[in-house]
């Protein structure tokens, strides 16, 4: 009995005739170059680098594995690249306007921030945390350009023409705080990330108030600051919270011996 010829509708694409099939674009030499990238940030943001290879890049892109070596030497290459796409992305996202209170700024800044961590995890948590067999200098000179573009916006919201020393190392110690808390709430996810962002953002007001009190310059400035923010705001919760000890029983007359001792 003859075999019959299944209609066109039903066959694949292999098995139509040359001239039915639906001609494929030849991506250019930027774009297969971009595609390999765009690839490897997807899979180097669900594993960690060590566990991806260059095998499972060219079959996510659809391409071979000469082909992948075409563009990259390797895949320490193709994860740097990737990295430093990401790490573009993620130092943009500490980019705000500058209007409305100093703390509600840095509410959306890191609100922004955790949903970056929880997208991009294991690969950057295993990188972070020294860890990774990834890591390189060029992997490491990625993650500290988003640190200075986060310490440079995070200043550049202070508006103060000649930030201290001191306050420049509040920064970069707020900005490492961030990375380990983010990171550890990453693995745990103990806390909604509403709750973990807000708690950042109050504990940089803090630390910034604590800097303010050792520099009369610096305290100057935060009167300004305050009188910005509003009472449903993040500094406006804090000091309710910091206020609400007071009626601690004892609390209050043990600080107050302290303060005038």
């Amino acid at each position: 009995m003859a075999s019959r010829t299944p209609p066109v509708a039903d066959r694949s694409e292999d098995e139509r005739p040359a001239a039915e099939r639906t001609p494929r674009r030849r991506l250019s030499v930027d774009e297969r170059r971009e595609q390999l990238i765009a690839v490897a940030l997807e899979l180097f943001s669900k594993h960690p680098p060590e566990e991806v290879s260059i095998d499972d890049i060219a079959a996510a892109a659809g391409a071979s594995r000469p082909l992948v070596y075409h563009y990259f030497p390797g895949k320490q290459a193709l994860y740097e690249e990737s990295l430093r796409r990401a790490g573009q992305e993620l130092a943009g996202r500490f980019e705000e306007p500058a209007e409305g209170p100093l703390s509600e700024r840095l509410y959306r800044v890191m609100g922004r921030y955790l949903d970056f961590v929880n997208s991009h995890g294991p690969g950057f948590a295993a990188l972070l945390r020294g860890g990774s067999v990834a890591a390189s200098p060029g992997t490491n000179a990625v993650i500290d350009e988003v640190r200075r573009a986060a310490h440079d916006q995070i200043l550049s919201h202070l508006a103060i023409a000649e930030p201290s020393a001191g306050l420049r190392r509040t920064v970069r110690a707020w900005i490492a705080n961030a990375e380990i808390t983010s990171l550890e709430w990453l693995g745990e996810r103990a806390v909604p990330s509403e709750e973990l962002q807000l708690q950042l953002v109050q504990e940089f007001v803090a630390a910034l108030t604590l800097t303010a009190a050792r520099e009369p310059a610096l305290a100057a400035e935060l009167a300004g600051f305050f009188a910005a923010e509003q009472p449903d705001g993040p500094t406006g919760r804090l000091v309710r919270e910091l206020t609400g000890l007071l009626t601690v029983p004892g609390l209050a007359d043990t600080l107050g011996r302290l303060a005038t001792a």
